[in-house]
């Protein structure tokens, strides 16, 4: 999956600090694009000797490298806010490098640097999204010993968002519930949405499940978790078992494919990043729901 960088490993703690100019200098545009190369399926990014102006925030390290987040990304709110544009990047960039989405990368490449540009679009679209206190609209600042922003007129203190979804693999017997969603991501799924206001994540599973499919399921089962910095998400995997009737009433404003499908006819997404693909893997490979 795609936290799976071992032996590198990502650290997420938060290290007050300047910039140098072999640190990680991250760049995204205004509609949330990644300033990247892409060679042979591996990617590389931008550091600090790259950009004219080196305003940044510390975002976390990889191994020894530690990457920043350029101030130039997260727009102005204000006439009295900095001018941060990317007039500030050399006009031309470095040789080969252009803008992508994360979606572009997730199907382009691997590796921790993946890994690191999910991340890094979780909290730039935080910090893009959080540019005044919601408490008395003042404008909010950088937290200056923690990952955080602090509205300096009243001291409202924000932390980045991070999103409860499920992935739920439905077993019937020898079979497993294939979905694909109406528009967005093309390839084969399972059944997935966000957890809601005063739920338990196993009422989730059940929740989702009936809105989707309209089948009821038992013996809920804990599978494994992936953070998913592309929607601000942490996914909690589940495998389930259909319960009485199996016959499949699709949400067609959500899908446009449900089927029950055997163990060896899966069809597995391109790559191998995501929970959701790994959920059918293990099926295919003979798990089922067993207490």
């Amino acid at each position: 999956m795609i936290q799976d960088i071992y032996p590198s490993r990502l650290d997420n703690s938060f290290i007050p600090g300047s910039m140098t100019d072999e640190d990680v200098l991250l760049v995204f545009d205004g509609e949330g694009r990644i300033f990247a190369r892409i060679d042979d399926g591996r990617m590389s990014f931008t550091h600090g000797r790259d950009l004219v102006n080196k305003d940044s925030v510390f975002l976390f390290s990889v191994d020894d490298t530690k990457y920043f987040l350029s101030e130039t990304s997260i727009l102005p709110a204000d006439n009295d806010a900095k001018d941060y544009t990317l007039r500030d990047m050399p006009e031309a960039g470095p040789e080969g490098f252009s803008f992508y989405t994360v979606r572009e990368l997730y199907a382009q490449a691997a590796g921790k640097e993946i890994y690191a540009a999910f991340t890094a679009y979780h909290l730039w679209k935080w910090y893009s999204d959080n540019r005044y206190c919601g408490r008395c609209a003042g404008r909010l600042a950088f937290h200056s010993t923690e990952r955080a922003l602090v509205c300096p007129a009243c001291g409202n203190v924000i932390y980045p968002r991070i999103n409860p979804a499920v992935i739920v693999g439905v077993i019937k017997g020898d079979c497993i519930l294939i979905t694909r969603y109406r528009e967005g991501y093309a390839h084969n799924a399972l059944v997935a949405g966000f957890t809601e206001i005063g739920e338990t994540v196993e009422e989730t599973v059940r929740r989702e499940v009936m809105e989707e499919t309209g089948l009821a399921v038992k013996n809920i089962r804990y599978y494994k978790s992936q953070p998913w910095g592309m929607a601000q998400d942490i996914l909690m995997g589940f495998f389930c078992e259909a319960d009485g009737d199996t016959e499949i009433r699709m949400d067609r404003n959500e899908l446009k494919y449900a089927e029950w499908v055997r163990r060896g006819d899966i069809v597995f997404q391109p790559n191998s990043l995501s929970l959701t693909n790994e959920m059918m893997r293990v099926f295919n490979e003979g798990f089922s729901v067993r207490y």
